[in-house]
């Protein structure tokens, strides 16, 4: 049995007002062509499978196609439903679908949904488990969701049947603890622990296919999982390799756990450096001929004065900027410069240009300008009503 694991596709989803459909369109292409190529058997999806509850016309469409495009190389498709998704939306079809290929669990039912693909050495049973909050089990954290919902499976499970079991869940997964490493593209809560569920719940799987969390990565030396986004959705993201994994099954069990990396349309990264060394940088014939000006940009500029309409300028190299941060000049010491401001304040020094130096410090991390604090002078003199 071969599978591809991929979660958190977020179709629809717009990232500083830029659609990412196309990126996402192309990126669907890949794991087509991966699954084909790696001759897989199916392909897993762990949750978030759009942005958000009631995703666009061309999120749907988009996802129709590449369903449609899988079934009809005779690839099967498991999917559950993450906490972007509607779980009623997801769900919408699945018994139809289900005989021709596409598993689907949206809404949790009393029992967890199980998939079994007959092999020719051994099954596998695809245990579905899609995300849903303690409430709905009138419990108080998603630990103990998942511990009751667990139990019940295994009570009518037979464990002395030769078989491989796959778990496939979305939730914010812990090993005695030690937390997955997040980015800042995930909107997690996790409030005293309520969301966490720890890998000891899912003993006895021989492989858990987890979504939720954008970086791919291992829990622990246990065969859990998370496959990641296939795309990169912030500027936290930049530094990560995005891939998919295929998961080989034998007749004693889990064999191989390979990561597949995808190459995007565009790439997501940061360039740092002054207005005019960003765009002679951009203008020379080795970023051109690459293409990098098509990626998505966040321009971290150094210039210490103001600037005119910077994203724009930047834009006429880099049309796909979506991000400028100012990155002000330092000054020898952020303690010097708090301790000045402290002992303005205790010396009684409350004057409106006093205070407004302070200010200028704290935000700015450099003194304020002589012309400056001509121009402080003139507008506090002219609303006291001095000439």
């Amino acid at each position: 049995m071969i599978f591809l694991h991929v979660a958190d596709l977020h179709l629809g989803k717009v990232v500083n007002d830029f659609s990412m459909l196309e990126d996402q369109k192309f990126i669907l292409e890949q794991i087509c062509g991966m699954a084909k190529a790696n001759h897989a058997d199916a392909v897993v999806i762990a949750g978030d499978i759009y942005d958000r509850a009631i995703p666009p016309g061309e999120a749907v469409t988009l996802l129709d196609s590449f369903l449609n495009k899988l079934t009809g190389m005779g690839i099967r498709v498991v999917m559950i439903s993450g906490n972007h998704d509607s779980p009623e939306r997801i769900s919408f079809g699945e018994n139809l679908l289900g005989r021709q290929g596409v598993h689907i669990s949206g809404v949790q039912k009393d029992k967890l949904t199980k998939v079994v693909f007959e092999e020719e050495t051994c099954e596998t049973e695809f245990v579905l488990f899609p995300f849903m909050k303690p409430a709905q089990l009138g419990v108080r954290t998603s630990g103990e969701a998942v511990e009751r919902m667990l139990e019940d499976y295994w009570q009518e499970e037979d464990e002395k049947r030769a078989k491989n079991r796959v778990l496939v869940t979305h939730y914010f997964v812990t090993d005695g603890g030690k937390e997955p490493e997040l980015s800042d593209s995930e909107t997690t809560i996790c409030v005293g622990g309520l969301d966490n569920v720890d890998a000891s719940f899912f003993q006895g799987f021989d492989y858990v296919a987890l979504g939720h969390i954008h970086k791919p990565q291992q829990i622990g030396k246990k065969p859990v999982w998370y496959a990641g986004s296939p795309l990169k959705y912030s500027f936290g993201e930049t530094s990560q390799t995005k891939e998919a994994l295929l998961v080989r099954f034998g007749a004693k069990g889990l064999e191989e756990v390979k990561p597949l990396p995808f190459r995007p349309m565009r790439e997501m990264r940061k360039i740092e450096g002054s207005l005019k060394e960003i765009l002679e940088g951009a203008m020379s014939d080795s970023i051109e001929k690459s293409g990098q000006y098509q990626d998505y940009i966040q321009a971290i500029l150094t210039d210490a004065g103001e600037l005119i309409d910077p994203i724009g300028t930047i834009r006429s190299v880099y049309p796909n900027v979506m991000q400028i941060v100012r990155k002000e000049a330092e000054l020898t010491s952020d303690k010097d410069v708090t301790s000045r401001n402290m002992n303005r304040m205790l010396a009684g020094q409350r004057d409106v240009l006093s205070l407004f130096e302070a200010f200028y410090q704290e935000v700015r991390q450099m003194e304020l300008p002589d012309k400056s604090k001509r121009a402080v002078m003139d507008i506090v003199k002219e609303l006291e009503g001095k000439e």
